[in-house]
């Protein structure tokens, strides 16, 4: 685990309900959403602006695109309600 980021047993509590499709970044990806939702997460957790993301996440266009896309699809709510 990246410091600040989901510990394995948390990450396998939401993994099921993130999107993604089979052969593309994400669920099914190679690198899955893990690293995505860590990205958020420390995005969020430190208050950095995108565009000073750490490239240990990758490029922070990929990563604001990709979150913009899940907020816009109420992922947000979804992930919110799970943690209560």
């Amino acid at each position: 685990m990246i410091r600040g980021g989901l510990c394995d047993d948390q990450f396998a509590r939401v993994e099921n309900l993130l999107p993604g499709r089979p052969g593309y970044v994400g669920r099914d990806s190679e690198l899955g959403n893990r690293l995505f939702v860590d990205a958020v997460i420390w995005k969020f957790r430190t208050g950095v602006p995108w565009r000073d993301m750490p490239t240990r996440f990758g490029a922070w266009k990929n990563i604001h695109t990709r979150f913009s896309r899940w907020r816009s699809k109420g992922f947000g709510r979804s992930f919110q309600d799970v943690g209560r």
